[in-house]
């Protein structure tokens, strides 16, 4: 007998139902918490793209400084 395909989880989907969750089901605390959680990726992702701009940018002085 085979075994069931593991379900694959694209990019985003886990954030795309949280945004889908019934909020009312939360008590106060449970939502200030999720307000925290989700502050502290708001900070990573903010993080993340500094970091990618960071790298396009000395990407872009290293290979335009040689083309003048």
């Amino acid at each position: 007998m085979e075994e069931p395909a593991e379900v694959r989880i694209t990019r985003g989907q886990r954030l795309v139902e949280a945004m889908r969750e019934d909020l009312e089901l939360y008590g106060v605390a449970e939502l200030e918490e999720r307000i925290e959680v989700l502050q502290a990726e708001i900070a990573r992702v903010g993080a993340q793209i500094d970091r990618k701009r960071a790298g396009r940018a000395a990407a872009d002085a290293l290979f335009s400084s040689g083309s003048s």
